[in-house]
């Protein structure tokens, strides 16, 4: 009987969690913020053609699922509310009820490393997270996660800003959403998505990409490499790796601490190419996509460090190609505001600079002007010269705050640093005017105006004399260019000295009114190819170096390994570059 009695119930559990089918992305949780004055779409899935009903603050709304279960709706949300509130979920005779509910505006953040770099990084912002409670602050931050086709869902959970929580926050998103608090008074919902060192083809779609010829170069290459992966041939040359790097640890732990040299880092497992961080629309599927369709205000970025390099697909493409591919996603033409890379690397002291850095930053601008409601918070001046993470996220997620406030929320504010309009020729100098000037240009330190460049058709660079001329306008010239044609302003990765700003003491962006292509380094294919060879050579001769380390001198395996990383050292200097 007691048997019996077992079996029972053990198939009236079966049978329950088999009805349970009802279930619901991650974010859609206890303490959510739901987008106000606008109808918020949920959505999940359920058994086959079952009867939904969504009921939030005295609205209901109903549905039916789909073949496969599939079910989405919207559902009004009314004014913003601080005082949480039950959504209810039903799916026939299930129901979930999600708590505290708030309701105000959302936000989406992603990017790189300076987007996820948290708020307990930075030691000034200690005292201050430890006095900061503001429960309708509300952050659904995702974990990093890969995929190799788009996911419905991605773990995570909602929390309120408190002393606790906010140490993992992202430091930009943070203080992006505690000033629009604010100045709005009203609760703040933030969904950060974002993964250090990864250039914009990966938060893309790959049918995005296809869209452009340099792009689907990139899809193209990976598919192949795909394709050719082999999973058991690339475990057994990560378990050689790994033997060599174990025994080049256990060589140097012989020797005293002040004679070790630094070890390569530990070798990772690994990873099929369509599974791995960093390659085309990879981020996209796993990290992106699960969020497409929360109903929001916009987006907030901050990413290019991955894509400031010589020969890079020009970036005012590649990121209007991820814009636009996510509002198709969302259903929705949203806000989009971004920072422009902040000054970085050693300073630059002469003009005609070539440094990718600048080139990237001034395509950033570009952007401006091709893709709507788009917005850029310049930061060229609280960058680090050693440091490509500055630690002052204040001054980054504020400024891009000021483009929502004006943009999205009406405020009448100067909202950006100036920004480069138009210029003409003017008896021997060019006149340049800007826009974003607030009640008029100013210089930050009181000296003369600095960074600015001028050249003629010669498209030799030289230093120039720059005067405000008036509230938008500045002259340039020098003496030794007689017929000016182009004028750079901060062209540069750390142009330390650049100095104009608006009257809100927002700095100027760099820009260029040429267009010539000395700024860009071109990449011979065979001579990249050759370089890939090398440093693939390099890796072998070093793991080979690292492996005989721990073999007897005299010892056959050692010979032969001697014998072979010989041969290898004369194909590296039989590649090596001509000297110019």
């Amino acid at each position: 009987m007691k048997t019996l009695l077992i079996a029972l119930a053990l198939c009236f559990a079966s049978a329950s969690s088999l009805m349970a089918e009802l279930t619901l992305p991650h974010f859609f949780s206890d303490h959510m913020v739901l987008q106000r004055e606008r109808p918020a779409a949920i959505w999940g899935k359920a058994a086959p053609n079952a009867d939904i009903k969504v009921s939030f603050k005295g609205e209901t709304v109903t549905t039916k699922s789909d073949a496969n279960g599939a079910w989405k709706i919207e559902i009004a949300t009314g004014m913003a509310d601080a005082t949480g509130a039950e959504l209810t979920i039903q799916a026939n005779d299930e129901k979930r009820v999600i708590r505290d509910v708030l309701v105000g505006e959302v936000w989406f953040a992603s990017g790189q490393s300076n987007m996820f770099f948290p708020m307990n990084r930075v030691k000034a912002y200690e005292e201050m997270i430890s006095k900061t409670n503001l429960p309708a602050i509300r952050t659904f931050s995702a974990p990093l996660v890969t995929a190799t086709e788009p996911q419905d869902d991605i773990e995570g959970e909602w929390t309120a800003a408190s002393p606790e929580t906010i140490p993992g926050y992202s430091a930009v998103a943070f203080f992006f959403t505690k000033h629009l608090h604010e100045e709005l008074e009203i609760p703040i919902g933030m969904i950060k998505s974002a993964w250090g060192g990864k250039p914009v083809e990966t938060f893309t779609s790959r049918a995005a990409l296809n869209t452009h010829p340099g792009t689907k170069k990139m899809v193209d290459a990976l598919l192949q490499a795909d394709a050719g992966y082999d999973q058991t041939k690339a475990q057994a040359a990560y378990e050689t790796r790994l033997d060599q790097w174990e025994a080049a640890l256990a060589e140097a732990k012989k020797l005293p601490a002040a004679e070790r040299k630094k070890l390569p880092k530990k070798p990772q497992p690994p990873k099929r190419p369509l599974d791995t961080e960093g390659r085309p629309g990879v981020l996209f599927d796993s990290m992106i996509y699960p969020f497409a369709g929360y109903t929001m205000r916009g987006a907030i970025w901050y990413q290019g460090e991955g894509n400031a390099k010589p020969g890079a697909v020009p970036y005012d493409e590649t990121l209007p190609l991820m814009i636009n591919d996510w509002r198709e996603r969302w259903d929705d033409d949203f806000s989009f505001y971004y920072a422009q890379l902040a000054n970085y690397k050693p300073v630059a002291t002469e003009p005609g600079n070539n440094d990718p850095w600048p080139l990237l930053q001034d395509r950033m601008r570009l952007v401006l002007d091709t893709t709507p409601k788009t917005g850029m918070a310049i930061i060229n001046d609280i960058g680090d010269a050693k440091d490509i993470h500055p630690k002052n996220k204040h001054d980054v997620g504020k400024r891009l705050a000021l483009w929502a406030l004006a943009k999205d929320y009406g405020q009448d504010i100067t909202y950006s640093g100036p920004l480069y309009q138009s210029s003409n020729n003017v008896k021997g100098a060019i006149e340049v005017t800007f826009d974003q000037v607030g009640s008029g240009l100013r210089v930050r330190d009181g000296k003369e105006l600095q960074r600015f460049e001028i050249a003629g058709e010669d498209k030799v660079w030289h230093w120039a004399t720059a005067k405000i001329t008036n509230e938008d306008t500045v002259i340039v010239m020098n003496s030794k260019v007689e017929f000016p044609v182009a004028v750079r302003y901060a062209w540069a990765a750390n142009p330390e000295g650049a100095n104009l700003v608006n009257s809100e003491g927002l700095p100027a962006s760099v820009f260029r009114t040429d267009d010539w292509d000395d700024v860009e380094e071109k990449i011979d294919p065979a001579v990249a190819k050759a370089a890939e060879v090398r440093r693939a050579l390099a890796v072998e001769i070093k793991a080979l170096g690292a492996r005989l380390k721990a073999l007897e001198p005299k010892a056959e395996e050692a010979r032969e390994l001697l014998k072979k990383r010989q041969e290898m050292l004369k194909e590296f200097k039989a590649t090596a570059p001509a000297a110019k």
